[in-house]
């Protein structure tokens, strides 16, 4: 069982002097990991599941609603328990990635849990072979019950392509296999090693020089990402091509169309949808991105662009550093001028250390909301150094975190959302924040900057994203012909680069491996489209709050 954090397709950083930033207290799950609360959790986990088994293997169409609601009621305690053991080996994990003891203790969790709910397997596979009616027939019986048919639809979901029981155990037991390659990516990500103008940095400290304004410290940061990353291009291959092939034989065996069929599902969105979503961004390319790009070359005054211009900042944006106290407040304001709930139910994620902020070694890239479990709280991770697209990554991630409360009074069957749905709250903060930025700028320049940056976000959140999508579809149809080198897969990196940022580009050599930092590829295949989906939507909700606010807050 692994519970994956959401990341910030736009997470950055940068910056010096920043105040004291949080660090998580995962105390709120377990002590530490030589815990007795933990090992009691274990213990339970372990003949919980067993019982579990024994109790309904095989009895599932003999049960009345109240008989299949203590089902449910026993499978959702299952599901907090194991959730709350991943979540703090995987919190704690992404805290130092490089540290072996650490990666032990995940790995150890992982194949334990796994272990525990193998006996668990039967449960989906049984409730895919019940009648429709049968179910319909519960629901109307109980409204209890009832209240869970979302979880059940899910789950049946999946009944055209599930295999034989057997089949299911072993491909339950073998996901730990899996898994691992996720963790050898991480690790290698988090150990690598940059050198810039003599300083040493991690992946998030040099990637944050491609926003400072001098061009010859972003022209050295993007080489010298273009260097270690080639220098390692074969391991990213090898993960690459190894995830991907795996995915291709389950997907072969379980009979799905396409490989994004599986993400679709998940999501709850017709394939149809997302074609014409992707369809409607790729023929907007040129009055969207390259278009904004051709007026950034202008502004910045270059004969061409090449990919260290991208995020830069324009030449009359104030170089500043935003301390975290002035990023909280700027974020907390926004949210409290929206509605003071929802501040309310960010303070304590500042408060009580369920956000960790600062860069560090070893610690994984980007950010992301983990929801950890129902009965628990979300905690956030950033690596925070003080941009201020810094604090829109603040903004965004309080947002998930913000939903991820006010969903876990659904319980842990029904408090998680389609990727499709999750990014609404969090793009929404990050609009909040925004605004509230625009209202506040002091001179035209400023606001100028501040359009700017927001321009530039919405076109890295849809069409960046939309072409790393297309970079997977090409990549996963390309995987089925056979093995692929470095060099094929650099290939279609460059082809999708080129058609989406647009004729003001150039491209630097070695820029053909900036595929292989992205986590999103290993972690979550299509997960991408998500975040294009989720802006489209939020752009729409916040005009309706625009036009019609009264009201609007309780919705």
């Amino acid at each position: 069982m692994t519970i994956r954090p959401l990341y910030d397709a736009n997470a950055s950083a940068g910056g010096k002097d920043l105040g004291d930033l949080p660090e998580w207290d995962l105390t709120d799950l377990y002590p530490d990991p030589d815990s007795a609360d933990l090992k009691r959790d274990l213990d339970w986990l372990e003949e919980a599941c067993r019982s579990f088994a024994t109790d309904y293997e095989g009895r599932l169409g003999a049960l009345d609603a109240a008989g299949f609601l203590e089902l449910v009621q026993r499978h959702e305690r299952i599901e907090s328990v194991a959730g709350r053991i991943m979540s703090f080996a995987g919190l704690r994990y992404y805290q130092q990635t490089t540290d072996p003891q650490r990666a032990k203790f995940l790995s150890d969790m992982q194949e334990r849990i796994t272990d525990c709910t193998t006996p668990l397997v039967f449960f989906s596979l049984e409730m895919n072979r019940l009648d429709d009616g049968f179910l319909d027939g519960l629901f109307a019986a109980d409204a209890d019950l009832a209240r869970y048919k979302p979880a059940f639809d899910r789950i049946r979901a999946m009944k055209p392509y599930q295999l034989s029981d057997e089949m299911e155990r072993f491909l339950h037991d073998m996901g730990v296999v899996g898994d691992a390659w996720e963790r050898l990516f991480d690790e290698t990500i988090a150990g690598l090693t940059f050198t810039v103008d003599g300083a040493e940095l991690n992946l998030e400290g040099t990637l944050t020089l491609l926003t400072e304004q001098e061009r010859p410290k972003r022209e050295a940061a993007a080489r010298e990402v273009a260097r270690v990353l080639g220098g390692n291009i074969r391991t990213f291959a090898r993960v690459h091509n190894t995830q991907t092939k795996e995915k291709e034989i389950l997907d072969r065996w379980r009979g799905m169309p396409s490989p994004q069929t599986g993400r679709h599902l998940s999501n709850d969105v017709e394939p149809e949808v997302v074609q014409a979503l992707r369809d409607a961004v790729v023929a907007a390319y040129p009055r969207l991105s390259h278009r904004y790009y051709e007026l950034k070359r202008k502004w910045l005054g270059l004969d061409v662009m090449q990919v260290w211009d991208r995020n830069a900042p324009l030449p009359l944006e104030e170089t500043r550093t935003v301390g975290w106290d002035e990023a909280r407040e700027t974020v907390m304001t926004a949210y409290s001028g929206f509605d003071p709930r929802m501040a309310e139910i960010a303070r304590p994620f500042f408060d009580r250390g369920w956000i960790d902020a600062a860069v560090k070694p070893g610690k994984a890239p980007g950010a992301f909301a983990h929801p950890t479990v129902t009965d628990v709280h979300p905690y956030i991770m950033l690596n925070y150094l003080g941009k201020p697209r810094d604090v829109m990554t603040l903004a965004h991630e309080l947002g998930h975190g913000v939903h991820q409360v006010l969903a876990s009074d659904q319980g842990e069957m029904l408090s998680s959302t389609p990727l499709t749905l999750a990014e609404t709250a969090s793009v929404f903060g990050e609009m909040l924040t925004f605004q509230r930025m625009l209202d506040h700028a002091r001179n035209d320049a400023e606001r100028k900057v501040l359009l700017a940056g927001k321009v530039e976000d919405m076109i890295n959140t849809v069409v960046r994203q939309i072409a790393f999508y297309d970079f997977e579809c090409k990549l996963h149809e390309a995987r089925r012909g056979g093995e692929m080198t470095p060099d094929d897969i650099n290939a279609l990196w460059m082809s999708v680069q080129a058609e989406s940022l647009g004729p003001a580009f150039a491209f630097m050599e070695g820029y053909e491996t900036f595929w292989a930092y992205i986590p999103h590829f290993v972690h979550a295949p299509f997960y991408v489209y998500a975040y294009a989906f989720g802006d489209g939507l939020v752009n729409a909700l916040y005009a309706v709050y625009e036009e019609s606010p009264e009201g609007f807050r309780d919705k």
